[in-house]
């Protein structure tokens, strides 16, 4: 299906900035695995594109990268700027912080671009959290490290959120501006509280029923 219209939910260069800030967070990834500046560049492209091109993949539509002249540009000079400038520049909360902000704005943009594409509210929502998540998850993966979604604080719930707004938003016909603006800061926001207050979602507890399994299997019940 090809859409009349796709939004362009962040100005231009906004968008490119936040394309240069995931791409940084996969050539530090390489950097500290002291690999080669090609495998620099790789990581930066695979995590500053990934959720995007996966995101349109799943829609349908060719990945937004390859029409845009800037997008590669833009990486590979991120991986250069990397290369060139000690790592310890870019560690620390800075780096979070700007990378909460690109987080949220990509999955508003993801989540609008997918409604535009005729993609369901629930649906589309899904495909905004791909959109700021999976960039990450694959760079982790291909490292060898634990993936972003393992984090403890809240991380994928904040991309969520921001997607979660974009939608009710657009239900309520709400003018595209401030539902974009709202849904960024609601993503954002949180993500920033995980940040500073390392807030996150409770973990599994199989405490319930356990007792009877381990008894089969001989084992000591746990309390």
């Amino acid at each position: 299906m090809t859409a009349a219209v796709v939004p362009t939910v962040l100005p231009p260069i906004l968008d490119l900035a936040g394309t240069a800030v995931f791409a940084l967070t996969g050539a530090l990834l390489a950097a500290r695995l002291r690999q080669t500046f090609v495998t620099m560049a790789f990581f930066a492209l695979i995590t500053g594109v990934g959720g995007g091109s996966l995101r349109d993949m799943l829609i349908g539509t060719p990945a937004f990268w390859t029409h845009n002249p800037w997008v590669a540009p833009v990486i590979f000079a991120t991986a250069l700027i990397a290369w060139f400038t000690p790592r310890r520049w870019w560690e620390g909360e800075l780096l979070e912080w700007a990378d909460a902000a690109g987080l949220a704005a990509f999955a508003v943009l993801g989540t609008a671009k997918a409604m535009a594409f005729g993609v369901a509210p629930i649906p589309a929502m899904v495909m905004g959290v791909i959109t700021g998540c999976a960039g990450g998850v694959i760079r982790d993966v291909i490292a060898g490290e634990p993936s972003i979604i393992m984090r403890p604080e809240l991380y994928v719930t904040a991309a969520a959120l921001a997607a979660a707004v974009t939608v009710l938003g657009s239900a309520l016909a709400l003018p595209d501006a401030l539902v974009w603006s709202a849904a960024w800061l609601a993503g954002f926001v949180l993500r920033g509280a995980a940040i500073r207050w390392k807030l996150a979602l409770p973990a599994y507890d199989d405490a319930s029923g356990e007792q009877g399994g381990d008894n089969d299997t001989g084992g000591n019940p746990r309390g």
